[in-house]
């Protein structure tokens, strides 16, 4: 396995020199394995060897069954045009569906018994186990892992992991998709301020992006906030090593949600919070799904606290798996380029959040802040697409500015927005005829060998993700940017959307893009100016995709008009 998911790059970042560097730099590296990594990421430094007897959490993906069928239940309850639609399966249905055969639930047992494996827990759905062993346990569990203790980040985090791939005796290869807790390293946050616009005087302009703005251009109303009368939830997941403070969230509603109803405290937090400095990442997902989802029950999922041997990814995962009730929208500002996950991790991935779908639950996921990315593959330039954003099964968030930064004008692209194809997912069904006719008709198409025109293309819709005001231990910090700003905003107006549906007797939205194509981007504002950031060579000269009418690669469909989309989603 890579470590997947390792970087986290989807925290908001300062200006166009830190992007430059990324593609002169590291970003064209190549990884001529991919499915275990054998590098350190930036910023982190082997200890040396670990203790043979520390203790060590893994986690086991047990192999699922009847993933054709899953497969088909998320297509009929996704699609408007189906009797099925809406009618959404519960945990236990899916678990009955997928839940590992006795064959293999009885091999891996037996085999983790046999190695000394303890205090072995499962997921309702029984295809996640994870066990305790001790690093001597697992090295001869594992052959060929190796087990050293690091250090890095800017919190100075330690880790446990194995530097060297792992093999899989040859009975446990079709039982076990992949083992968790050995390569993939704690994210790090990209997370910087842009430095403020110089204009002349101020009358008639705003100095940032507050909720204020953000109702003002998408047509939000004091009256749009949740009722207080409906089950509706929302929840953001914080896979960084940091967390919000509730104080925090209750100054900044003081200085910027006076004009509408809202809630100033977390009704869950699932995970632990520390005491100490806050994360401006955490402030700034929780502050923005609660201004725009205003007055909505609100979890967040934290992961500060965990073991040293854990993935805080992997955890959230598990925990969709394991809990009957969830939130019924989920945003998260968390991703990797695509290339560096192993084959069975992006799958089985892809998979869960296709257990999700079937549930009705709406994942968004941040496009990235790297444009349409850029590597090099045998001495030539690609493009560089992002996982999760690639997966076909979560709706993808895309970023804007404002055409004038100081006045709530038309959006246009900004130029960090990530979007482009997978080269992992085939193009589903619900985007082919959006995707084709981009294609055919835009005038500024990168050359073809850049990018997979027959994968799936994101992002799906998108948002302002420029110029953010956020609160951080106490301090209100000006200009943040990036698509961690653009997903809780949209994953709030769904929520306000869901209230209305709810107090209906509708079902929530669940998995969006189905209706989101058929419906051809109806109740948004379409951003037809402006290309993202690609590769700094003779070739494209830095410019990867621009955008146009209807659906692009760059903002998808485009950014929320609350009014018309509401009337568009309201009924089924």
């Amino acid at each position: 396995m890579t470590a997947d998911l390792q970087k986290g790059r989807m925290g908001p970042r300062v200006c166009l020199l830190g992007l430059l560097a990324l593609f002169v730099a590291g970003k064209c590296s190549y990884n001529p394995e991919p499915d275990q990594q054998r590098t350190l990421p930036p910023g982190w430094v082997s200890l040396g060897r670990a203790d043979p007897e520390e203790e060590l959490s893994l986690t086991f993906a047990l192999r699922q069954q009847n993933l054709d069928r899953l497969s088909k239940l998320v297509q009929a309850v996704s699609d408007p045009g189906s009797p099925l639609y809406g009618k959404y399966l519960t945990l236990e249905d899916v678990a009955e569906l997928v839940r590992p055969s006795p064959l293999t639930l009885h091999t891996v047992q037996k085999w983790l018994l046999a190695a000394g494996a303890r205090n072995c827990q499962s997921v309702t759905t029984q295809d996640f186990l994870t066990c305790w062993l001790s690093v001597r346990q697992a090295e001869l569990l594992l052959s060929g892992a190796e087990f050293h203790r690091y250090v890095g980040g800017p919190a100075e985090t330690h880790a446990v992991r194995s530097p060297r791939p792992y093999q899989l005796p040859k009975a446990l290869v079709s039982h076990v998709d992949f083992v968790g807790g050995l390569h993939r390293f704690p994210p790090t946050s990209t997370l910087r301020q842009r430095s403020e616009p110089q204009v002349p005087g101020t009358v008639g302009l705003h100095l940032g992006v507050t909720p204020s703005v953000i109702r003002e251009r998408y047509n939000l109303t004091a009256q749009d906030v949740g009722s207080g009368t409906t089950n509706n939830s929302q929840a953001c997941a914080q896979f960084l090593e940091q967390y919000f403070h509730e104080s925090d969230l209750a100054e900044f509603m003081h200085l910027f949600g006076g004009n509408f109803a809202h809630q100033v405290s977390v009704a869950r937090v699932v995970g632990q919070q520390r005491r100490g400095r806050a994360g401006i990442e955490a402030s700034l997902d929780v502050e923005y799904l609660m201004s725009a989802g205003a007055n909505i029950s609100t979890w967040v999922y934290s992961n500060p606290g965990r073991h040293e041997s854990q993935e805080p990814f992997l955890q959230w995962l598990l925990l969709l798996s394991n809990e009957s009730a969830l939130p019924y929208v989920h945003t998260v500002s968390y991703g990797d380029d695509e290339d560096s996950l192993s084959s069975a991790y992006i799958q089985r991935v892809n998979t869960e959040f296709m257990k999700a779908a079937a549930r009705g639950l709406t994942l968004l996921f941040a496009s990235g802040d790297s444009g349409a990315g850029c590597w090099s593959v045998s001495g030539r330039h690609q493009f560089r697409p992002s996982f999760p954003a690639s997966s076909p099964y979560v709706t993808t968030v895309g970023g804007t500015s404002f055409q004038n930064p100081f006045r709530v004008t038309n959006e246009i692209v900004d130029y960090i927005s990530g979007g482009g194809f997978s080269n992992v997912f085939p193009q589903p069904s619900y985007q082919e005829e959006a995707v084709a006719w981009y294609l055919s008709s835009s005038p500024h198409l990168p050359p073809s060998s850049y990018f997979n025109a027959s994968g799936r293309a994101y992002p799906d819709v998108a948002a302002l993700s420029d110029g953010y005001w956020v609160v951080s231990n106490h301090v209100p910090i000006p200009w943040v940017s990036g698509t961690s700003a653009s997903t809780p905003v949209f994953g709030g107006i769904l929520s306000l959307i869901n209230e209305h549906r709810l107090l209906r007797g509708h079902p929530a939205l669940g998995f969006l893009n189905p209706r989101l194509y058929q419906q051809r981007g109806t109740g948004l504002f379409d951003v037809t100016h402006g290309c993202h950031a690609s590769c700094l060579n003779e070739e494209v000269e830095g410019q990867g995709f621009c955008s146009g009418p209807g659906w692009d690669p760059v903002t998808g469909w485009g950014t929320p008009n609350f009014p018309a989309l509401l009337k568009t989603l309201i009924d089924p």
